[in-house]
């Protein structure tokens, strides 16, 4: 479940991007902490393109 996350996959993109380079170590731990589904969020940024880089904790 992405509650509280935006629907539109590219706002989305921004948003994780923007929580993972502030707030974040890494994916599990923003996942973990926002009680989302990591499996959904990376299929959704997926849509687009999109896939988790752990090196640079971001999605390229």
């Amino acid at each position: 479940m992405l509650a509280g996350l935006p629907g539109d996959p590219v706002i989305l993109l921004g948003v994780v991007n923007t929580k993972l380079r502030d707030f974040y170590p890494s994916l599990d731990a923003m996942c973990d902490d926002m009680q989302i589904d990591e499996k959904e969020l990376t299929e959704k940024l997926g849509m687009i393109d999109y896939e988790y880089d752990a090196g640079r904790n971001q999605f390229v």
